[in-house]
C-alpha cells in the first residue's frame, strides 16, 4: 500500500464527503509513517524492519509478543533502573519474519528494532471501531503496561501445576485435569496465515484464557508465539519450532530438560539428575513388536499409559504446527521407534493411530525428533506404518493436513515405493491403479496424485494406461544406488487388537 502524504490526507477525506468519512478513515488504518519511532510506538501486531541476530540484516517482521527482559533463567527482571521504559533492551520482542517460516520465529532484544525506518501499524478490528468513531486511526500507541506484558506472557503455557518441585511424579506428570490432548486443526481452521486475522491479538481474549483445567479451546493467536526456546532430551540439545502448552513457569526458562526415556520435564540439570537416579524406565512403556539390528518399535497403549504418551503429545508438539492439543490420547495407539544401545532404547520419532478410524487413516500423527531428520527414519516410520495396514488387510492413508516436512516425506516415499514395484515387473505386463493399491496398501487416491506427478498416465488406444518414463527410470536408479534402510515384515511380530467399547472413547 501507499503511504498518503501528510498534507493530503484531510482533503481525500472532504472530497469522499462526510458519510463516508469513517469508511474511508477505517481503509486508511494500515499507514506508514517515515519518520524516526521510539521504544514506545511499537506495539503488538506491528511491521517493522529488524535486524536479524547474528546475520545483521535487516528484514520486514512482525512483532507477535513483547516481554521484560529477563536477568536469568529463575525469572528475575533486568535491573535497567525503575521508570526506564524507553530503554531498548528493557523489553524482548517475538516477531515473525515476513516470508520466512514459521519456524523460524524468535525472541529478539529491543536494540535489534530499526527505529528509524517505516513501521505500519496493525489493522484494526472494524466492528470495534464502528462502536468507537471518535478514535484517532493511525494514533501512536502507548507502550503495554507491566500488567498487559503479563497478561500476554500468562497465555503462553498450559495451567499452572499446584504442586511443588519436590513431588516429581505430581508436577511433571501430566495429570487427566492438566491437559486435554491431540489432534489435528480442521480444515476451516487450517490457514493462520489468513490475511484478515493475521496479527490481531484480543487482549480481553488472551484474559478469558483458562487458568486451570484443561485447554480444551486454546486461542491461535496464543499458539502463534513459541514459548520454549531449547530443550535437551539426553545428549542433544535442540531449538524447538513452535508453542507447545508446557506449564507456564518454564516459559523464560533458557533450556527444559527432559529424561529421554520417561519424557519428564524439568527446569534445571540438578533435578533431572537426581530424576535419572530414581527413574528406572529404560525404554518406552509398551510391547516391542519389532527388532532388527538396532532398530526397535513399541506398541504403546493411550489408555494404559497416559502421562507417558501425553509428554510425547506436548514434546512432539514443539515440532508440528498443525497440531493442537485438544482431545485425549485414550483412542490412540503410539509406535515409537528406538534406536538401541548399552544404555537403553533412545526415542528416534514415533506415529500414532486411532484404535478404530472411519475413513481408514493409518496415521494419526507423524514425527522424526529433529536431530535424527534427514537420516532416512522418517521414510522408516512411513513404511512400518504401512505394514500394520498390510497385516491389517487394509489400505491406508496420513490423516489431512501433513506439515510441510510431512508431505514431503509422504510424497518421496509413495513415489519410491510405487517405482520400485513397477521396475519389479515383467516387460510387457500389465497393471492397474488398483493392482498398485492391493499390494502396497497406499490407498487410490494417493497412488493416482502420485502416478500423475510422475507423468506415468499415458493416452493409449483412447484410454490411459500406466507406462514409465525417462525421468521415473532416472529416479529408480538414482534410488537403487543409495543404502536405505527397510522394514523387515519377518521380524514384526503384531496382530491387529481389538478393543472394547470403552477402550475406544475419549477419556476426558
Amino acid at each position: 500500500m501507499r503511504s498518503i502524504p501528510e498534507g493530503n490526507s484531510q482533503s481525500h477525506l472532504i472530497t469522499l464527503g462526510g458519510k463516508y468519512a469513517m469508511q474511508v478513515r477505517l481503509r486508511l488504518a494500515v499507514i506508514y509513517l517515515i519518520s524516526t519511532h521510539t521504544i514506545q510506538n511499537v506495539r503488538v501486531g506491528c511491521k517493522m524492519y529488524v535486524r536479524s541476530p547474528g546475520e545483521g540484516e535487516e528484514r520486514l517482521a512482525e512483532i507477535l509478543s513483547i516481554r521484560e527482559t529477563l536477568a536469568n533463567s529463575h525469572g528475575s527482571y533486568i535491573p535497567i533502573g525503575a521508570g526506564s521504559d524507553t530503554h531498548p533492551d528493557k523489553w524482548e520482542y517475538f516477531v515473525h519474519w515476513d516470508t520466512f517460516n514459521k519456524r523460524l520465529d524468535q525472541w529478539v532484544p529491543g536494540s535489534s528494532l530499526i527505529l528509524s525506518r517505516e513501521l505500519q501499524w496493525p489493522s484494526p478490528d472494524l466492528s470495534s471501531a464502528k462502536h468507537n468513531p471518535s478514535d484517532t486511526v493511525g494514533k501512536a500507541p502507548r507502550f503495554p503496561s507491566r500488567a498487559l506484558t503479563a497478561t500476554h506472557n500468562s497465555a503462553f503455557g498450559s495451567p499452572t501445576p499446584t504442586s511443588s518441585f519436590s513431588d516429581v511424579s505430581a508436577s511433571h506428570s501430566v495429570t487427566s485435569s492438566s491437559y486435554s490432548l491431540k489432534r489435528k486443526l480442521p480444515h476451516d481452521e487450517e490457514d493462520p496465515e489468513d490475511p484478515d486475522t493475521e496479527g490481531k491479538v484480543d487482549v480481553e481474549e488472551l484474559k478469558e484464557l483458562p487458568t486451570s483445567g484443561s485447554m480444551t479451546f486454546p486461542k491461535p493467536e496464543v499458539a502463534r508465539v513459541k514459548n520454549l526456546n531449547r530443550l535437551q532430551i539426553g545428549k542433544y540439545e535442540i531449538e524447538t519450532w513452535y508453542f507447545s502448552p508446557y506449564p507456564i513457569e518454564y516459559a523464560h526458562l533458557p533450556i527444559l530438560y527432559l529424561c529421554e526415556f520417561c519424557l519428564l520435564f524439568f527446569p534445571s540439570v540438578m533435578m533431572l539428575s537426581r530424576h535419572r537416579r530414581k527413574c528406572s524406565l529404560l525404554h518406552p512403556p509398551g510391547n516391542e513388536i519389532y527388532r532388527y539390528e538396532e532398530i526397535s518399535f513399541f506398541e504403546v497403549d493411550g489408555s494404559r499409559q497416559l502421562p507417558w504418551c501425553r509428554n510425547l503429545c506436548l514434546l512432539s508438539k514443539c515440532f508440528l504446527d498443525h497440531k493442537t492439543l485438544y482431545y485425549d490420547v485414550t483412542p490412540f495407539l503410539f509406535y515409537v521407534m528406538c534406536l538401541r544401545d548399552s544404555f537403553g532404547c533412545h526415542i528416534l520419532g514415533y506415529f500414532s493411530k486411532e484404535k478404530e478410524s472411519a475413513v481408514n487413516y493409518n496415521v494419526a500423527c507423524i514425527l522424526t525428533l529433529p536431530q535424527y531428520q534427514r537420516g532416512g527414519y522418517g521414510k522408516l516410520l512411513i513404511e512400518f506404518s504401512y505394514e500394520l495396514s498390510k497385516k491389517e488387510g487394509k489400505l491406508g492413508s496420513p490423516e489431512k493436513p501433513l506439515s510441510d516436512l510431512g508431505l514431503l516425506g509422504y510424497r518421496s516415499y509413495w513415489a519410491d515405493t510405487i517405482l520400485e514395484l513397477l521396475m519389479s515387473l515383467d516387460d510387457g505386463a500389465k497393471i492397474s491403479i488398483d493392482d498398485i493399491a492391493r499390494r502396497t496398501s497406499i490407498t487410490h487416491a494417493d497412488v493416482s496424485t502420485t502416478c500423475d506427478i510422475l507423468g506415468l498416465f499415458k493416452s493409449y488406444k483412447g484410454s490411459s494406461i500406466i507406462a514409465l518414463n525417462k525421468s521415473a527410470v532416472a529416479r529408480y536408479e538414482k534410488l537403487r544406488n543409495k543404502s536405505k534402510r527397510h522394514i523387515k515384515p519377518e521380524h514384526l511380530r503384531w496382530k491387529p487388537p481389538v478393543f472394547a467399547r470403552d477402550q475406544l472413547q475419549f477419556g476426558f
